[in-house]
């Protein structure tokens, strides 16, 4: 595996890091990508995504991750979503058009947030193999009704949501009966005791590395299944 630190313009007076993962072996235009997108809370160094981009990677996928535009300049609270989604959107085409590293399919997804600034590329239309949520935040929490899936409908490539037992930000039960009408093929994974943050009680005698290693397991059986 080989990393390269990459400044992405974003606009005119913007411009965001990111980090490309690239595996051993890439074969130009032959070789499927996955971009990753922080939380609203962290950066691209959390540990978690860190791991799974690392891990994704050393199995064979093109994996970048990048700082949305409020983080880069060391700011606390999130961008407004359209400045989020101009910051994705530049880097999709940014690694899309790469004269070195095109790759044959490109997925998108991410924590939380950043999962959902995904959703909203796919859902105004642009093309992915499929989208990769970590934790979707499908309503705030304790507050069930004020749902995030609206645009959800409007989205044709499959999805891949990973989500916590425990998560208060996704009512399992929900997400089922938001998934159902959906005309996009949908798979969901639940990781047993996990949180937003796929943390597990420590109780549980679990090792947390072990928790982040099933879900690049699951991540990259389900790429290669698409």
């Amino acid at each position: 595996m080989r990393i390269e630190n990459k400044k992405i313009v974003v606009d005119e007076y913007t411009t965001v890091s990111s980090v490309w993962a690239i595996p051993r072996g890439f074969r130009f235009r032959e070789t499927d990508a996955l971009i990753l997108a922080h939380g609203a809370g962290t950066d691209m160094n959390d540990p978690m995504l860190s791991f799974v981009h690392e891990s994704l990677a050393r199995r064979g996928l093109f994996t970048v991750k990048f700082n949305f535009p409020y983080k880069e300049q060391g700011k606390k609270a999130p961008d407004i979503a359209a400045k989020l989604e101009r910051a994705f959107r530049a880097v999709w085409l940014r690694v899309r058009d790469d004269e070195r590293l095109q790759p044959r399919r490109l997925f998108i997804g991410g924590k939380s947030m950043g999962g959902r600034i995904a959703s909203h590329l796919a859902a105004q239309g642009g093309e992915f193999a499929g989208l990769i949520f970590l934790g979707y935040p499908l309503h705030p929490p304790n507050q069930p009704k004020k749902l995030r899936s609206a645009h959800l409908g409007d989205i044709s490539c499959p999805m891949l949501f990973i989500s916590g037992s425990r998560d208060p930000f996704c009512q399992l039960s929900l997400l089922e009966q938001v998934l159902k009408p959906l005309k996009a093929p949908t798979s969901v994974c639940i990781i047993k005791g996990g949180n937003h943050s796929f943390r597990i009680p420590k109780q549980s005698g679990q090792p947390q590395e072990s928790v982040w290693q099933e879900i690049v397991t699951v991540i990259s059986q389900w790429v290669q299944r698409v």
